[in-house]
């Protein structure tokens, strides 16, 4: 049976001066009662070269919340997976949410993002979900089936076997209110069916894959019990370090 190791990844958004980053890392680091479980922190942009230095020696690692997929070129403002690779980041989240809604990203471009990271040595974490009026529709699952087929198209089967994928319903992120452990599990069962179809059982059974949606210290294990689900993509909870911490020791 394949063992996958449990990833909890902390998206901070547009928060954390580089000081603030730096502070959390000194008192998160080298907490023994994060060890057994991945942890990650996405940074800002500005902030990823400060935390580069911060983690190292600790259990931490570091993502960003974003990259172009083109390796350079005249795209003001933007940042590549060379760049990024280049600070030491090694995760990076493609296609959230936030992303699709603000900035018009669409299954696409997230496709191409993802084989940019790849490209770069990254892993990405790739962003699926419904919105609330597709769950109302009986959507969901045909929504994260388009997303999933589109992020991971033209990959190879070990190459979807090392990435992560993030179930992140639209209607949850940053209301308060969160799919119960089990409905997230069916779903992200299906998820891991349709990698299955795709790119073979293996594969499937080695992709990490995790919940996003209000996930909190006191509601992680509920989600974390569950046979598919791997770990959580966490906003707003990530951003104290206790939180961050209490989290990491709920995914063990």
């Amino acid at each position: 049976m394949t063992v996958r190791v449990p990833i909890i990844a902390g998206n901070w958004k547009m928060h954390k001066t580089v000081k603030e980053a730096a502070a959390f890392v000194a008192q998160v680091g080298n907490r023994a009662d994060i060890a057994g479980v991945e942890a990650v922190l996405c940074a800002p942009f500005t902030a990823l070269a400060a935390l580069a230095d911060a983690v190292r020696g600790t259990r931490l690692q570091i993502g960003a919340q974003n990259l172009h997929w083109e390796d350079s070129g005249a795209y003001t403002g933007e940042i590549s997976g060379a760049m990024l690779r280049d600070l030491g980041v090694r995760y990076v989240i493609v296609g959230h949410s936030e992303r699709r809604q603000y900035f018009g990203e669409t299954d696409e471009t997230v496709g191409r993002k993802v084989r940019a990271a790849l490209r770069h040595g990254l892993v990405p974490i790739v962003c699926v979900g419904e919105k609330l009026e597709e769950r109302e529709a009986g959507r969901t699952k045909d929504v994260c089936r388009t997303q999933t087929e589109a992020a991971l198209a033209g990959l190879t089967a070990e190459e979807v076997a090392g990435l992560v994928v993030a179930y992140e319903p639209v209607w949850a992120i940053g209301t308060g209110r969160n799919a119960t452990a089990e409905d997230a599990n069916d779903v992200i069962g299906f998820i891991r069916g349709v990698i299955a179809e795709r790119f073979g059982l293996p594969a499937a059974e080695r992709i990490r894959i995790q919940y996003g949606g209000s996930v909190k210290p006191d509601n992680i294990r509920d989600f974390m019990c569950q046979p598919h689900i791997d770990g959580a993509l966490v906003g707003g909870a990530s951003l104290d370090p206790e939180s961050f911490v209490h989290l990491v020791e709920g995914a063990r």
